[in-house]
């Protein structure tokens, strides 16, 4: 998967999240959340990671507008 490395990549089969499908299936924030919720110290930087994967773009590429988008997700 595109942005995702080892760690990440060790993090996603920890909730079961084994191909980009399945990633794509729970979206990047309801991964970032279990994810933040075992690995209290993983960062927003996930977050954009998780979603450039599923878009297929490099994560410093997803528009402001998008990761805005996302934290208000996140928030709610």
């Amino acid at each position: 998967m595109r942005n995702i490395g080892k760690v990440s990549r060790t993090w996603l089969r920890a909730i079961e999240l084994h191909t980009l499908d399945d990633l794509k299936r729970c979206g990047s924030v309801a991964a970032y959340r279990m994810i933040k919720s075992m690995q209290p110290n993983a960062t927003l930087n996930l977050l954009w990671a998780l979603e450039g994967a599923i878009l297929d773009i490099d994560w410093r590429e997803i528009p402001d507008t998008r990761k805005r988008e996302l934290l208000s997700r996140l928030d709610s």
